[in-house]
């Protein structure tokens, strides 16, 4: 047959594929055996340049999902339509796939054309089967049902799922600047005896989530269907491949979850019934499209909130969480049940420091002064209330090991040269009020400080006096005694 007749006689861009079949079974790599000029002039290919037959990553960019989708359409016989967001392009394409006539048993043609356009269509993404259309709505509502984002999460991966006939659903979400990976939803059938997703995110998974978005090379997707192209990954990714036989999967369909230009994490499943692909994909591809903008949003928000609360310098918690904490304890908000400790820790000599070596040192001082404090008190809240002062409320700790933490800082703080606390505390019964209890460890850790002046007068007396009469500090005393 004149394939190259055949596609210079469509009006629309259109190549075909072929793919051989090798006499020990396998299948070499989808070749481009004619092309009209409206597709090579979509991929920026000269006519008198193109060589017929040639393997189509010499074209364009080598794509693993475009490869399976071209086995699938020649293979099982199918015709294939998607709408995808081709990522690499910035624009979201039409697909569309049909099996041609062979002369040749050992090879199979497949006609390929696709219409691309540089933001999603409405119309075109809402073109989609009643399951995907049910499933799509079905996930809108329990998005926005409640105010609980993760539950609402977890209640959408399970119906994905359970529609996937998938063992498991999981959205990890990925920062990859600071190389960290959570959980946020995470769906495993009822009896499946498998490892929480959890379990697996050490720095060696990380690495293999790094290589996924060269395997989905700019694609919408990264499928393997089968155990023969689950073979053909560990060509590719061996160690993801071992991870995967460890888990006893034998086929999988990934997406990542983009907004913004970036990856902000990927939605897979597993052992899903590889009868039903196609309309997988449209369930994925277009749920994901929603739960990326959804997602980011999430993230936005819980940034946001963070920030509020956090000290931008030392990263502990700021004062306006300290005051939420004690209205909170006021109003009965909040309830601590059991005997609890407080603190405060004032760092000796910052004003000094700043004046002799500049605010970057005093701004290091600072940082070094909250990452001691989060070490000795690991399940303690940490608040910078104050320029140099910090505040420690420990629950569910008996009164000796809390002694002993407070002594530890006064250990550490003898044996600086550089970090030197005044340290006040004070512990106490649940039915005592916070604010007498904070007023106690406030007075006693001035007391100390007085001392540590008088016994380091390098340190300089006079800017402790500014400290402690500043007017920053007179405004905290009357909000936590009032």
């Amino acid at each position: 047959m004149d394939y190259q007749l055949f596609v210079n006689n469509l009006k629309k861009l259109a190549c075909v594929i072929s793919i051989k079949t090798n006499p020990d079974g396998t299948h070499s790599e989808p070749c481009i055996e004619a092309a009209n000029e409206l597709y090579l002039k979509s991929v920026n290919v000269d006519p008198k340049d193109f060589v017929a037959g040639r393997p189509y990553y010499e074209y364009i960019f080598r794509d693993y999902n475009f490869e399976a989708m071209t086995s699938r359409c020649i293979f099982e016989n199918r015709l294939i339509h998607s709408y995808v967001n081709a990522e690499r392009y910035n624009a979201w394409m039409d697909i569309f796939m049909m099996p041609l006539v062979s002369d040749d048993e050992n090879i199979g043609y497949s006609l390929f054309s696709y219409d691309m356009t540089p933001n999603v269509e409405a119309d075109k993404l809402s073109d989609v089967t009643a399951q995907t259309a049910a499933q799509v709505i079905k996930t809108s509502v329990k998005l926005h049902e409640t105010s609980d984002f993760k539950a609402a999460m977890e209640s959408v991966i399970d119906d994905i799922r359970i529609t996937c006939k998938a063992n498991r659903c999981c959205v990890l979400l990925t920062d990859l600047k600071n190389r960290t990976a959570t959980v946020l939803a995470h769906s495993i059938v009822e009896g499946e005896d498998a490892r929480r997703m959890e379990d697996y995110l050490d720095e060696d998974f990380f690495k293999i989530i790094e290589s996924w978005d060269n395997l989905i090379a700019g694609s919408n997707c990264y499928i393997i269907h089968d155990e023969a192209e689950l073979e053909e990954l560990k060509k590719k990714n061996e160690a993801w491949y071992d991870s995967l036989k460890m888990a006893h999967v034998t086929n999988l369909v990934l997406y990542p979850l983009r907004a913004n230009d970036e990856t902000i994490g990927y939605i897979w499943a597993t052992n899903f019934d590889a009868s039903n692909t196609l309309n997988i994909e449209q369930i994925l591809e277009i749920t994901t499209f929603l739960l990326a903008a959804e997602i980011n949003n999430y993230l936005l928000y819980e940034r946001m909130k963070e920030q509020s609360v956090t000290d931008s310098l030392t990263n502990v918690l700021n004062r306006n969480a300290m005051n939420n904490m004690i209205t909170d304890i006021v109003n009965g908000d909040y309830v601590i049940k059991n005997p609890y400790g407080v603190a405060f820790m004032d760092l000796n000599g910052l004003k000094a420091t700043n004046d002799r070596e500049g605010h970057l040192v005093g701004d290091q001082l600072l940082r070094d002064a909250a990452a001691i404090l989060k070490d000795n008190f690991k399940d303690a809240d940490i608040y910078r209330v104050g320029g140099d002062e910090f505040l420690i409320i420990a629950e569910n700790k008996k009164e000796e090991e809390f002694n002993a933490l407070i002594d530890n800082i006064r250990k550490l703080s003898e044996e600086s040269d550089r970090i030197k606390f005044a340290v006040g505390s004070c512990f106490v019964e649940p039915s005592f009020e916070v604010r007498e209890a904070l007023h106690i460890a406030d007075e006693n850790m001035y007391k100390e400080k007085e001392k540590f002046y008088q016994s380091h007068p390098e340190y300089n007396r006079r800017a402790a006096d500014s400290e402690r009469n500043s007017m920053e500090h007179s405004e905290y005393r009357r909000r936590i005694t009032d």
